[in-house]
């Protein structure tokens, strides 16, 4: 190599990850999660979605339709959420959009966890969507050390880990990354990234909704 050498960097493959924080989560936060409690009061089996029961534990699940509720500040948390997601959408696919293209952002199903003390969920993915997030109404005890309730995004890049050394450092590490929960928190990703909840031993219940949407252009 000569010092007259140019060496160009190209970032291929990249996966965004976006976090952010629920808008009015102090004003919807209560009434969320009273719709929550009162749906699961009514639940006549933990999973009432009926998928992969057995890769979830000590929690409840909701059918897919949650954010479809008549309640005033669920449809206002549905609205909120289409909003953010479309403008993550855009924002990553605006060299790839038409300039006079006008889209929109529609949940397609959403649904509750209320995970308990050994509570899980199994790594997975969403098909069918494009976009997919998590909203922490209340993330229980998931701060405190050893809690747990961790969710955890694996690296799409399956052969990333098959050889490691000084040399691939860059790579992360164990091909994960973890999130905390937080209060309010939102986190938004491609339907693609396998994500799992690890097992949270907190003595508050654990609340999530979560979603999956689709991006339909006109």
């Amino acid at each position: 190599m000569t010092d007259s050498s140019i060496i160009e960097e190209i970032n291929t493959w990249t996966t965004p990850l976006f976090v952010t924080q629920m808008p009015d989560h102090d004003f919807l936060k209560e009434a969320l999660l009273a719709a929550v409690y009162q749906q699961k009061a009514s639940q006549t089996t933990a999973i009432e979605s009926q998928i992969a029961p057995k890769a979830k534990h000590a929690l409840h699940e909701s059918t897919l339709d949650f954010l479809d509720l008549a309640d005033a500040n669920v449809m206002e948390a549905k609205r909120t959420i289409e909003e953010l997601v479309l403008e993550i959408a855009g924002s990553v696919n605006q060299a790839f959009w038409p300039e006079d293209m006008e889209a929109d952002a529609h949940i397609i199903e959403s649904w509750y966890h209320v995970t308990q003390k050994g509570g899980y969920h199994d790594a997975h993915s969403h098909p069918n969507c494009s976009w997919c997030g998590i909203y922490y109404l209340e993330p229980g005890d998931a701060n405190i050390e050893g809690n747990g309730g961790l969710n955890r995004f694996y690296d799409p890049r399956v052969n990333a880990e098959h050889y490691a050394d000084p040399g691939t450092a860059y790579l992360g590490g164990h091909g994960v990354w973890d999130f905390t929960p937080t209060d309010g928190q939102v986190i938004i990703f491609p339907s693609y990234l396998k994500h799992s909840a690890l097992p949270y031993f907190g003595d508050k219940d654990r609340v999530v909704i979560a979603f999956n949407c689709i991006i339909e252009a006109y």
